[in-house]
């Protein structure tokens, strides 16, 4: 089987990834542990995702400059040890970061001013070491305190330095997407994408970015692990997981969205899938630039989720998947409550 291939947007868009990307965050940052997996254990995860591509295309690598438990670099160090033990995979891979957030978890603030982008990539680089180079550079969050041209026109500036090869935003609005498009051609746009995370504002921005050629990160197709099928109860979260945090998870929440799983497994098993691969192929049809980012930190579960890409959903089976979405309104808001802002829709 040869799997889907995509081209990305932007000013990447001779460059050609696989149909599903490989969030990194789980590696290193897992409640209730600073090491929650072995060095080996990683790479023959990023590896596996890599090996099973057609010749000449890369894995899209998605991580962060604050993904662990510590709040620092852990992940990026993980990843300079993979590239250096095994240097080849360097071209193999397009590997995108996240930065620019200020302060520690779980007070980050964004802060787009050149002074701190700079410092922030060069931590990343630091962090990340001389066998890989940073493909794209995100900021985590739009930073409310500056205009997004001005944010880009930073952006730009660390580009034509050569700390990075192309552009990307993360929790963006579609207005913003736009703005900062006319400034300097957006590769990639990263907003949360999954069967409890569709509306409006992922539509608005999906729409822009399909008129403009920037591709769409969606991030969590598999709502923190909700649709994987392996959640079947509260029992099924560890104690001190910081999903439990999470408003969806909370108990009268979480067992009413357990019918959308419900309704969502059924299709799967009647195409013969893994709901979660249902989910994938679903979020990847909502847009010709989609490009599904689960997370994976096993070789086996990156395996499941690349094949969950290469899957064609008939039009009957979306008409399907569509009615149980509007069966069964999600429960919760999609983070704490309403109450706390972690900047969203930039």
């Amino acid at each position: 089987m040869v799997l889907q291939t995509i081209r990305l947007g932007g000013t990447a868009s001779g460059i050609s990834v696989g149909r599903v990307a490989h969030g990194l965050m789980t590696m290193t940052w897992v409640s209730g542990t600073t090491n929650p997996i072995s060095d080996e254990q990683a790479f023959e995860a990023i590896r596996a995702g890599v090996d099973a591509l057609p010749p000449g295309t890369k894995m899209f690598l998605n991580s962060g400059e604050f993904y662990d438990m510590k709040g620092g670099t852990g992940n990026l160090e993980l990843l300079s040890r993979f590239f250096a033990k095994y240097p080849e995979y360097a071209d193999k891979t397009f590997l995108s970061v996240k930065g620019g957030l200020r302060g520690k978890i779980p007070q980050l603030t964004p802060d787009g001013s050149l002074a701190f982008l700079r410092s922030s990539v060069d931590n990343i680089i630091r962090a990340l070491g001389p066998n890989k180079k940073l493909d794209l550079f995100q900021p985590a969050r739009i930073d409310r305190t500056l205009p997004v041209e001005s944010i880009m026109t930073n952006l730009v500036a660390l580009l034509e330095e050569g700390k990075f090869s192309h552009i990307g935003l993360s929790e963006c609005n579609a207005n913003t997407l736009r703005k900062a498009h006319s400034v300097y051609p957006v590769t990639a746009a990263e907003i949360e994408v999954s069967a409890w995370e569709y509306g409006e504002e992922q539509k608005a921005v999906i729409a822009a970015a399909t008129e403009l050629n920037i591709s769409v990160l969606a991030y969590s197709p598999l709502g923190r692990g909700f649709f994987t099928g392996k959640i079947n109860s509260l029992a099924d979260i560890p104690q001190g997981d910081l999903r439990t945090r999470h408003d969806r998870f909370k108990e009268q929440n979480f067992n009413a969205n357990l019918a959308i799983v419900d309704g969502l497994k059924a299709i799967a098993d009647r195409k013969g899938v893994l709901v979660s691969q249902l989910c994938i192929a679903w979020v990847a049809s909502l847009g010709s630039t989609v490009i599904p980012l689960p997370g994976s930190s096993k070789a086996s579960r990156t395996l499941e989720n690349i094949q969950g890409g290469d899957m064609e959903l008939t039009e009957e089976e979306v008409k399907a998947i569509d009615a149980v979405l509007s069966a069964n309104p999600v429960a919760g808001e999609r983070y704490y409550g309403k109450a706390v802002d972690v900047h969203l829709w930039g």
